[in-house]
């Protein structure tokens, strides 16, 4: 009764003592609790024949048929290898840039410079994918976009990239690395500037140069930072950027570009298939789940170096 009546105490006084650090995460937890937690309560239809008119009581459960329907189509295959492999392609292509970027801004030491750099490979961030979008139809247009205009001019044909399935995942990877990766450099500066600066004066006095301090200082203080957006990227392994896709692609490219979450768009909102799609998106919340935790657990295993 007393240690639990010293832990009771103990609670009270951190409450009281860091209340105002509570109430500053009361607005986070509620926008978790209403937007991610209580739509949970949803999932249940995709274990149901669901009827919009009926609603949750009044639809029939069908057990796990709209699974066997999902593993039976060879439609979710598809968009399946095109979710997975536009991802990693993007984990590939994508993820080592804004390292680099965060690196070559650290070796900037003129500041007007670097801010003006950083403020430049910050703001397309802020561009909504409808603008970029826009911009990148306009840029590859056959008939008078930007580049094909280049392509002409040394002789070339004209190419409809958007309508070409060759192109049209490059393209996504692309368009991804420009808006996004200098944003994504500002985990890897801030990590940086925690490294301590005595490591630096110490290997310059040993006599190393900046590539040196980068390979044995700089890279290996990065590399927790490295693992945990590693981690958190293959939890989003099945996440191809929906937004994205769905400004770019059309029925030319679907063979190609239709990812899980158009895939559950088009079924769900203009086929009404509500439950079948809800099974969709369990399966892809289910997989990457079973993602984040095993590369957790790898990189427990082989760096010693885990989220927890």
């Amino acid at each position: 009764m007393k240690t639990a009546k010293s832990q009771k105490d103990r609670l009270k006084y951190i409450l009281i003592k860091y209340h105002m650090f509570y109430i500053m995460m009361m607005p986070g937890l509620i926008f978790l609790l209403i937007f991610k937690y209580l739509p949970m309560y949803g999932l249940i239809i995709s274990f149901q024949d669901f009827n919009i008119f009926s609603g949750v009581n009044g639809s029939p459960w069908v057990g796990f048929a709209q699974f066997q329907r999902l593993f039976q189509s060879h439609e979710f295959y598809q968009v399946f290898r095109n979710t997975l492999l536009i991802n990693v392609y993007k984990i590939v292509f994508f993820f080592p840039i804004p390292i680099l970027l965060a690196i070559m801004l650290n070796e900037v030491r003129i500041t007007v410079f670097k801010r003006s750099v950083q403020t430049i490979i910050y703001l397309p961030h802020f561009i909504s994918w409808v603008v970029v979008s826009g911009m990148m139809i306009t840029i590859l247009s056959p008939n008078n976009g930007l580049v094909n205009i280049i392509i002409k001019i040394f002789g070339g044909e004209s190419i409809s990239f958007l309508m070409n399935k060759n192109y049209f995942r490059s393209i996504l990877v692309l368009s991804s690395i420009w808006k996004e990766a200098g944003w994504s450099a500002i985990v890897f500066l801030a990590a940086i500037t925690g490294i301590d600066m005595e490591l630096y004066d110490s290997a310059k006095v040993d006599g190393a140069g900046r590539i040196k301090q980068i390979i044995h200082i700089t890279l290996p203080g990065l590399l927790s930072t490295i693992v945990l957006m590693l981690i958190m990227r293959l939890g989003r392994l099945l996440v191809g950027g929906v937004d994205q896709v769905l400004m770019l692609y059309n029925p030319v490219v679907y063979e190609v570009g239709d990812i899980i979450q158009t895939f559950v768009y088009r079924m769900g909102l203009g086929k009404s298939e509500y439950s079948f799609t809800t099974a969709v998106g369990l399966f892809d919340s289910v997989i990457g789940f079973i993602l984040i935790i095993s590369g957790n657990k790898v990189s427990k295993n082989l760096l010693g170096k885990s989220i927890w």
